[in-house]
């Protein structure tokens, strides 16, 4: 029995591990699965535009080129992961899961867990520049292109590290007794650690938020009563501060009744806790999240919604004047002789006049 649990399984489909763990399969039929994958493209279709439309107002608008909404522009980015990952997720969950090997099982979690450590990352590193920015009393820290980089990449850096860690040793597919249900070849000490860690990560930075605000405030107050005028300057520390609160909130939302059914999984609470009922509803509350973000952006902001429309039109202007430049060429391409014959009418009553 020894030897038998402490055999690895690497070349063993998911079925295998979902028989192991004991993983209930799902009660949904085939059409109210079609109406939940139906609901979740369009989801992804909006994360995947809309963020890329974040990102291309940062790269357009000068405006925009300081060090905040160059580190919110990576938090889109990591909104649009999320969304390539859910699309990947939804074609490939319910009974195809059980066919995917493991290896396509790990990438199928890894695009899941990077999106989530960019997404956490990128607003631990936004809060220690809105701290540096807030230490100065200015709306936009001093923080160099170069330094604003090395952060985006150490972002994307330990993103990666966190989303490969399951395949690099911290699973169960050589202890299978250690196996959880939600994630069959991931072991239950790692979820543990997972939930736990991202639930720390989420207290930590509403604290810190919180004492960033309450700082401003505080200060605006004060120079407000010795100071009349530049007052919307002083403000918009509070604005930018506000908005990413507000992101912060939803990513705690959406994201912590997740976190917490992980943490249930992990301590191997199953048949009390009924965890597999509700994990498809989860799963769409986190894809409600990367569909939230753009919509704060643009809402808390009114030049970056200025911008967003600005880049629209430019769009819809563009593909009318291609099908209106096709269509020119596709009418004088069908009709070759017409303008020869009219150069030639033309030629004709020149010599007429002429007589």
């Amino acid at each position: 029995m020894e030897n038998q649990t402490n055999e690895c399984f690497y070349n063993m489909s998911m079925d295998f591990f979902y028989n192991n763990s004991m993983h209930k399969s799902d009660s949904w039929n085939s059409i109210r699965l079609n109406i939940v994958q139906s609901f979740g493209s369009v989801f992804c279709c909006f994360i995947l535009f809309s963020n890329a439309m974040v990102i291309a107002v940062v790269v357009t608008n000068k405006r925009f080129h300081y060090p905040f909404y160059y580190l919110l522009a990576n938090l889109a980015a990591s909104d649009f992961l999320a969304g390539l990952a859910y699309v990947y997720l939804m074609f490939n969950t319910g009974a195809v899961s059980r066919t995917l090997s493991v290896q396509m099982y790990f990438f199928r979690q890894s695009l899941l867990d990077i999106s989530l450590s960019a997404s956490l990352t990128n607003l631990l590193v936004i809060a220690f520049e809105r701290y540096i920015a807030v230490l100065n009393w200015k709306v936009h820290s001093n923080l160099t292109k170069r330094r604003v980089t090395l952060l985006i990449v150490l972002v994307w850096a330990i993103s990666i590290f966190m989303g490969a860690v399951p395949s690099l040793g911290w699973n169960c597919i050589c202890h299978l007794e250690t196996c959880s249900q939600l994630a069959p070849i991931y072991s239950r000490s790692y979820l543990i650690f997972w939930s736990v860690s991202n639930l720390v990560l989420f207290l930590v930075m509403l604290s810190i938020y919180l004492k960033i605000y309450t700082y401003v405030k505080r200060k605006t107050a004060v120079l407000s009563s010795h100071t009349r005028g530049s007052l919307n300057r002083r403000r918009t520390p509070i604005r930018l501060i506000k908005t990413v609160m507000t992101v912060l909130g939803a990513f705690v939302i959406c994201w912590t009744p997740g976190l917490i059914v992980l943490l249930l999984d992990g301590v191997n609470c199953h048949e009390q806790c009924k965890l597999t009922s509700f994990k498809r509803w989860l799963l769409l509350l986190a894809v409600l999240n990367s569909v939230m973000n753009p919509i704060i952006y643009s809402y808390k902001d009114e030049e970056m919604w200025l911008t967003f429309k600005n880049l629209l039109r430019c769009i819809c202007n563009g593909t009318r004047r291609q099908r209106s430049s096709r269509a020119n060429m596709r009418s004088s391409s069908q009709e070759p002789g017409s303008s020869l014959h009219t150069s030639d009418e033309n030629k004709s009553a020149v010599h007429e006049l002429d007589d």
